[in-house]
């Protein structure tokens, strides 16, 4: 691995100041809550970097990306790296676009970020990209061109069918369910919905999916959500939410209702914030991936990137730590694996 040095900086400066003076009037994104500088220290493969990594999630206080980015944190000190973290309050379509124009002006070496739309933050990291600045998406991409990687957690076709496989079991293979869903312009959860839709119809005839909701990933508004579908279905039989926020204040509802039992709660889920659902019945089975790996995953992606190890192009390799080697595959896209499924016989052997 090539490590970063002053020079790279120096040489994208004089692109940097026009923009960063372009950017001063209207950025208002806080400072990046740095945990300090790490000084250069040798990476589990043995290579040194000085590179700056910032996660962006697409919200904080969120536990999902709280998870991801103990793993981003945990790989930029292998790295010897410096990391920090920003991010909206509210997972809102435009909210990211001024902590990337503050990065920006900062000048990081790379953007590690969960989109909360596609296209609304596609400016804001193009401009990043114009000075140097490496762009990995994780999690929820943007629109390809806006980015050198995207870390994909699972395949789309994966995750969608474990999430309809886990529903249709637990309701018998028929009968009325839900979709609780993030907010409505999250790419990673439109593109699984719309997958799911196909596998129930190409699959599941006698399960009608009746309404989609969105909880906007906030702990309250999902609760609300659940009990409006709830009253609004009374036939109802299974509720699905592929966001962690969505199924824990879906299964907090149920699990004091009388719907407690007779309505099924599956989706994505940590183990942490699911497991007394698990225990006390009101959940059977849910899934997921281990988000501290996939923020790990990301860090050392974006520090190949920085480096100059890979362009990003499908082929590249690099070695991600604890992790091992991973080969960028089409469309600029790193797979960390396949979902798992949690439930009472296992959910204890994991801590996340």
């Amino acid at each position: 691995m090539t490590p970063p040095t002053q020079p790279r900086r120096l040489r994208r400066l004089a692109a940097a100041t026009a923009l960063v003076l372009a950017l001063s009037a209207c950025a208002n994104g806080g400072t990046p809550a740095s945990d300090g500088d790490a000084s250069p220290g040798t990476g589990t493969g043995g290579a040194t970097s000085d590179v700056q990594v910032a996660f962006l999630p697409k919200n904080l206080g969120n536990p999902y990306f709280d998870t991801s980015s103990t793993g981003g944190r945990e790989a930029v000190a292998e790295i010897g790296g410096t990391f920090s973290e920003v991010g909206p309050a509210t997972a809102a379509p435009d909210a990211q676009v001024s902590y990337i124009n503050t990065l920006t002006q900062q000048q990081v070496d790379a953007i590690v970020v969960s989109a909360n739309d596609p296209a609304a933050i596609c400016g804001a990291l193009n401009d990043a990209k114009t000075i140097g600045i490496k762009v990995v998406t994780f999690d929820s991409d943007t629109n390809p061109e806006c980015r050198d990687l995207f870390v994909n957690q699972a395949t789309a076709e994966g995750i969608a069918k474990v999430q309809v496989d886990m529903i249709a079991e637990q309701i018998g293979d028929e009968g009325e369910i839900a979709i609780l869903s993030a907010a409505a312009n999250a790419t990673n959860q439109n593109t699984w919905i719309e997958m799911m839709t196909e596998e129930l119809a190409a699959s599941h005839p006698n399960i009608t999916l009746v309404e989609t909701v969105y909880g906007n990933d906030d702990d309250q508004t999902s609760f609300d959500r659940t009990a409006g579908l709830l009253q609004s279905h009374p036939n109802l039989k299974g509720i699905v939410s592929p966001t962690t926020v969505g199924i824990a204040a879906a299964a907090r509802y149920l699990s004091t209702s009388q719907y407690k039992g007779q309505v099924a709660i599956t989706g994505l889920g940590t183990p942490n914030q699911m497991r007394e659902y698990v225990a006390d019945g009101t959940v059977t089975e849910f899934a997921l991936w281990n988000p501290e790996d996939l923020g790990y995953l990301s860090a050392y992606a974006a520090n190949a990137l920085a480096s100059d190890e890979i362009t990003g192009a499908e082929g590249d390799t690099f070695t991600a730590g604890r992790l091992g080697e991973f080969t960028v595959e089409a469309d600029n896209t790193v797979l960390l694996g396949e979902p798992y499924r949690f439930n009472a016989d296992n959910i204890d052997d994991f801590d996340f």
